[in-house]
């Protein structure tokens, strides 16, 4: 074995490890939502303006989205490290578990989230590079605070959250429309039941934390239930706006339906099981309410995107 063996092993370990703590440190899966969310809109903004949506536009858009959401992602644990260290889902990560400096994630984040704005500004329209950039600063400034304030931290960090497909419409228009509005609406209400059941499934681990979700402050769990109910039932209309508005077919009016139903029975499960919100059997249902959910919202808008109608 050569004597550069060593140190080239040792190099390449520590560079995998520095790839996987910014994995966490940007929240990749909840990046990878945003950016697949962000490219329906992009899609269907480009279908207004009867262009082509695979463009050189469309990579500076997901480019430029996924930069801020990043940014925005290693800014929220700097902000909740301490949070962070006392919860066992994220104690982990690289801030609580001392792998990452303070000063190091701060700058990745600042860079990445007024970075990946300015990027927008310059190569799509100052109106997406704007609307990215207010959506990390509520997200930021409003809903992270409140997580250890008050419930209401969710319905807030709602509107941050159902902005993806209103800025991947607005990066290929460079304006605001109907269709937008259709957009925010569905991953608004489809935000609630998704993270009431994540706050369900891990109800013991916020409160470690002193994150103040609703099954953390409500401990017998009915109201998170009916809000988990009533939002599904809600996401049923809300989904087939699409159609009644002339952006998608049939076919896809009919899988909404269809989905929203699937996902509304996981909902139905949950909240008539009738035990302790930490039971097992609880818990297990909270999960496949969120499962449903993931499987739901890509779905949806592979549905919509393929069934598309031209304008």
């Amino acid at each position: 074995m050569s004597s550069m063996t060593l140190p080239l092993s040792g190099f390449r370990l520590r560079a995998t490890s520095l790839l996987r703590d910014y994995a966490e440190l940007t929240k990749l899966r909840v990046t990878s939502l945003i950016v697949m969310t962000a490219w329906c809109g992009y899609f269907f903004g480009a279908h207004q303006n009867g262009t082509s949506w695979i463009s050189w536009g469309l990579f500076h858009s997901l480019l430029g989205i996924g930069l801020v959401s990043s940014g925005t992602a290693a800014l929220n644990e700097v902000m909740e490290q301490d949070v962070d260290a006392h919860m066992r889902r994220t104690a982990l990560r690289p801030l609580p578990a001392g792998r990452m400096s303070l000063l190091h994630a701060t700058m990745v984040g600042l860079l990445a989230a007024v970075g990946g704005s300015i990027y927008l500004a310059v190569t799509t329209n100052p109106l997406t590079g704007l609307l990215t950039f207010l959506t990390s600063v509520v997200y930021l400034a409003a809903y992270t605070p409140l997580k250890r304030i008050s419930p209401i931290c969710t319905f807030v960090g709602a509107f941050p959250g159902a902005m993806p497909g209103v800025l991947g419409w607005t990066a290929a228009r460079g304006r605001l429309e109907w269709g937008t509005l259709v957009l925010f609406a569905i991953l608004f209400v489809w935000q609630f039941p998704h993270f009431f059941s994540i706050a369900w499934l891990y109800r013991d681990d916020y409160a470690s934390g002193g994150v103040k979700m609703l099954p953390v402050v409500e401990e017998d769990g009915r109201s998170t239930a009916r809000r988990i109910l009533i939002y599904s039932v809600v996401l049923i209309p809300v989904s087939v706006l699409p159609s009644l508005m002339g952006m998608a077919g049939r076919i896809y009016l009919v899988g909404a339906i269809v989905l929203g139903f699937a996902l509304l029975y996981f909902g139905i499960r949950l909240a008539f099981l009738n035990l302790p919100l930490s039971s097992a059997p609880s818990k297990m249902r909270a999960r496949h309410v969120l499962q449903a959910t993931v499987i739901y919202l890509p779905l949806l808008f592979a549905l919509m995107m393929t069934n598309s109608l031209k304008p």
